[in-house]
């Protein structure tokens, strides 16, 4: 009869009864935060009681495909998520949510996959409204989302901050530059012809100009301090290590001609440019970006 004092109430209950304290604060913070304004548990009890129970109903309803939809929302899922954001950003924890949603999904008997994927696509949704009051820009949470490696909000965010810091560098603003400049011609010279780029690796015999040869070298250092600073959380130095084509990416743009005449070399310049446009793209995907 007084919804107000949900949890409220429990904590004295449970006092009463002899509860330990933190018992009794994980009751009272059940359902907490109820709003973007509202305090969040701290308490690994009440934290892990907390998130239980909004991920719980998240994956319930997602599993009887009750969704909601424009303005509707009876069941107040968009809070149970923004809840479960918030729990787990504020708190710094390094939650796996696919994993954590397909346990749910198994132990309800569903099929897992799609809802998990689809739940997954929501959440990101909720986090951009979160982190819009933040001024942190949509298609750079996009760029980390569409590499379809990451559900852990934690460090998600951290690789969202180290893409930010670097496009606000001179080094990231000119690749970014060089990055549409390099998927352009491919993307151009693959429709013209019907064909694709994607994956063919440069044949090493056919580079003849210094400047292209000085690329292709520094695309493999590259991706394999990338892949380690990866590995290792280390965003900031991933994005570090792209600083490095910034330069021989300019030195081929000025002095190679992509479209030759000679059809070979031509093609294996086309196949270098699309080895650079996945190599950055391996950090971010950066035909997300906007501006």
């Amino acid at each position: 009869e007084f919804p107000e004092l949900q949890g409220v109430m429990g904590r004295y209950y449970a006092l009463a009864e002899g509860k330990s304290e933190a018992v009794a604060t994980a009751i009272a913070e059940h359902y907490a935060p109820l709003g973007p304004n509202d305090p969040c548990p701290t308490a690994p009890a009440s934290v892990a009681v907390a998130l239980a129970d909004k991920i719980d109903t998240l994956v319930g309803f997602w599993a009887i495909d009750e969704k909601p939809t424009g303005s509707k929302d009876p069941f107040a899922l968009r809070r149970a998520a923004l809840g479960v954001i918030r729990l787990v950003v504020e708190n710094g924890l390094r939650l796996p949510l696919i994993r954590l949603f397909q346990s749910i999904n198994l132990a309800l008997n569903q099929a897992t996959l799609g809802i998990s994927e689809d739940l997954l696509a929501f959440f990101v949704e909720r986090l951009k409204v979160h982190l819009k009051g933040q001024g942190v820009r949509n298609d750079l949470i996009e760029a980390i989302i569409a590499l379809g490696d990451e559900d852990d909000l934690v460090r998600l965010l951290d690789r969202v901050e180290a893409l930010q810091d670097f496009l606000a560098s001179e080094d990231g603003e000119h690749l970014l530059t060089a990055y549409r400049r390099a998927a352009n011609i491919v993307r151009i010279e693959e429709k013209k012809h019907g064909v694709s780029y994607d994956g063919v690796e440069v044949n090493d015999e056919l580079l003849c100009e210094d400047d292209e040869r000085t690329l292709s070298k520094r695309l493999k250092e590259v991706a394999e301090l990338a892949y380690a600073a990866h590995f290792h959380d280390n965003f900031t130095a991933a994005m570090s290590a792209l600083a490095l084509l910034r330069k021989p990416v300019d030195r081929f743009f000025d002095n190679v001609t992509v479209n030759c005449d000679d059809a070979d070399l031509r093609n294996n310049r086309l196949c270098l440019l699309s080895t650079t446009r996945n190599t950055m793209d391996q950090v971010a995907d950066f035909s997300k970006i906007e501006g």
